[in-house]
């Protein structure tokens, strides 16, 4: 895929325009958003998505259109599921709900450097060693394992409790006054630090967590760092939004880690096979194609599982 100097700048520009004023505007006005205003600007964010998705078909070829478009699915997904944590971050280091925009955006930040590191890093690697592709494909499995275990033994995450969010309360001088971002504060002399800073560590490392997942995935889908950057960029734009249109439905998507689990064992498998096509002992790819239909078949499959048995389970417990 040949993008120029140009087509980079112009991304990255308005991707840090974009973040800038989501934060100017945010912090200037702290608020929990109403349903109009997170359904507007989510659908706007979307739309920017399918449009830039086209423009890569068009400008670039059907290939890489279809290639967005696959990984931008599969990163929205896995997205969705992020939110059950941040939910219970948020409910756990007891955010206020008007300042829970300005973590999330923070926390959406944060997940783009992460992800941009990361996206250079598995980059040079699999440019460098072919090999890499199998540990990547492992390690995808590995988690649709680990998914499917937690479901079965009811695991919850607690992010809250992690050991660099413990020793940052206990070394902290954190206070018990929101300043939103504000980070630092002081009262009658003394320096204390804003419960905000202890909800954006918390944050950076669940997002350290979830590229460790996303980035491999979308590695098995493309390997052109611009197509794994740009589904990234769109995947978390409108993430804020999506949290507060969408909380309450979150719990009723019960089998939504089965069918991630499904998903990246999917990817993972495909990702063995690319590595084995590359060493030439097999001839056949699975097609991108084939891959986004699956997707779509499998999260269309978790959705209406997932509300079907919530409302069998409804209409049980009423009875």
């Amino acid at each position: 895929m040949d993008v120029s100097a140009l087509e980079w700048g112009i991304t990255i520009t308005v991707t840090c325009a974009v973040l800038l004023f989501d934060v100017i505007l945010i912090s200037r006005n702290p608020h929990e958003p109403t349903m109009r205003e997170s359904t507007v600007a989510f659908v706007l964010y979307m739309s920017a998505a399918v449009v830039f998705g086209f423009w890569t078909w068009g400008f670039h070829g059907q290939e890489y259109g279809v290639d967005f478009f696959t990984g931008f699915v599969v990163e929205k997904s896995l997205s969705v599921d992020n939110l059950f944590v941040f939910i219970v971050l948020m409910a756990a280091l007891k955010v206020p709900r008007k300042y829970q925009q300005e973590a999330l955006m923070v926390g959406i930040i944060l997940a783009l450097v992460f992800r941009g590191v990361f996206i250079a890093v598995g980059y040079a690697l699999i440019e460098n060693f072919s090999w890499v592709f199998y540990i990547f494909g492992a390690f995808l499995i590995y988690t649709a394992v680990k998914l499917i275990s937690s479901y079965r033994k009811h695991e919850e995450e607690h992010p809250e409790d992690s050991r660099l969010v413990v020793f940052a309360q206990n070394h902290l001088n954190v206070g018990d006054r929101w300043e939103g971002l504000k980070l630092f504060y002081r009262d009658n002399g003394v320096r204390y630090a804003s419960p905000m800073l202890i909800v954006i560590i918390a944050l950076g490392t669940t997002d350290v967590l979830f590229a460790l997942d996303s980035i491999p995935a979308i590695f098995g889908i493309t390997q052109e760092p611009y197509l794994v950057f740009t589904a990234n960029v769109f995947a978390l734009m409108g993430l804020r939004q999506l949290y507060f249109l969408i909380g309450g439905l979150l719990e009723r998507l019960v089998y939504l880690s089965l069918g991630l689990a499904f998903i990246l064992a999917w990817i993972g498998a495909k990702l063995v096979i690319h590595a084995l096509h590359e060493s030439e002992v097999i001839a056949w790819e699975v097609p991108t194609l084939l891959s986004l239909a699956v997707i779509l078949v499998a999260l269309g499959l978790t959705a209406v599982l997932s509300l079907a048995k919530t409302k069998k389970d409804e209409h049980a417990s009423v009875e």
